[in-house]
C-alpha cells in the first residue's frame, strides 16, 4: 500500500494551502503546530496560520515562477517529513454550560441520532479535556478534538441563520462554541456565557492552539 502524501495547493496569488495526509488526529495536528513555526521563519512567509490538519502561508513575495513554487512545495515536504511532533503547553479553561432548553434547541436531534438520553449524552459530551487544534471559521473560535464518537452527529442539512455567542455545539465527529453571532449548520445541545474574542485585548482571542477546554454541567434543562 503507497504511503499517503500531502498535497499543496494556491489560495489566489496571495497563499497557499499545505494540507497534511490521513486523518485528524492530536499527533498529526502537532506536526502542523511544528511545522508552523518552522515556516513562519522562512523570508517569503508573511504568517503561518495552522488550520485542521492543514497549514496556511501567506506570502511576503509571492513565487514568481513555476520553478518558484516547485521549489517552495519541495521545502514543505522536507520541513513536513523533518516535523516532530509539538505538544504546546497551554491553559486549561473550564466552560459552565447549560444544556438544552431553550439554549440547547437540537438536543432533541441529537438523541434521536445517537439512540442515547440527554444525560448519557451530557455526560459523554462533558467528560473529556477538549485540545484545541486550530482558530478559524470567525474571531476567536476554536476547534476542538477529542470528542466521543458515540455523539457524532452529522451537520444540518438546513443551516440555522443565527446562532448566539457561546453555543456549544456538534457537527459530525467535532465540537465547538461559537464565539460570536452568526449562521451554524451544526446542531446546538448547551450555551455557555464565556467570552472568546475582545478585539481590545492583546491577543484578542481568548485560546489559542495547545489550550484544553473542560465543559462543566452547569445543569441540564429538560
Amino acid at each position: 500500500m503507497m504511503a499517503l502524501l500531502p498535497s499543496v495547493s494556491l489560495l489566489g496569488t496571495t497563499a497557499l494551502l499545505f494540507e497534511a495526509p490521513g486523518e485528524l488526529a492530536l499527533s498529526s495536528q502537532q506536526r502542523i503546530w511544528a511545522l508552523a513555526r518552522e515556516t513562519q521563519g522562512w523570508p517569503e512567509v508573511c504568517e503561518a496560520v495552522p488550520g485542521m490538519n492543514n497549514l496556511m502561508l501567506t506570502f511576503t513575495q509571492p513565487p514568481r515562477t513555476t520553478q518558484a513554487l516547485d521549489a517552495l512545495e519541495a521545502r514543505l515536504y522536507v520541513a513536513w517529513d523533518a516535523a516532530v511532533a509539538l505538544p504546546l503547553e497551554g491553559r486549561v479553561v473550564e466552560l459552565p454550560v447549560v444544556y438544552g432548553g431553550e439554549g440547547g434547541p437540537h438536543m432533541a436531534d441529537v438523541v434521536s441520532h445517537t439512540g442515547l438520553s440527554v444525560e448519557e449524552i451530557v455526560a459523554l459530551h462533558s467528560g473529556p479535556t477538549y485540545p484545541v487544534y486550530a482558530l478559524g471559521s470567525h474571531p476567536g473560535y476554536c476547534y476542538l478534538g477529542g470528542m466521543d464518537p458515540r455523539i457524532a452527529t452529522p451537520r444540518r442539512k438546513v443551516p440555522v441563520l443565527s446562532i448566539p455567542g457561546g453555543a456549544v455545539s456538534i457537527g459530525g465527529a467535532q465540537t465547538g462554541v461559537s464565539a460570536s453571532a452568526g449562521p451554524s449548520g451544526w446542531n446546538t445541545i448547551g450555551t455557555t456565557s464565556m467570552s472568546f474574542f475582545d478585539p481590545a485585548q492583546d491577543p484578542p482571542a481568548l485560546l489559542q492552539p495547545g489550550d484544553m477546554i473542560r465543559f462543566r454541567v452547569e445543569r441540564v434543562v429538560r
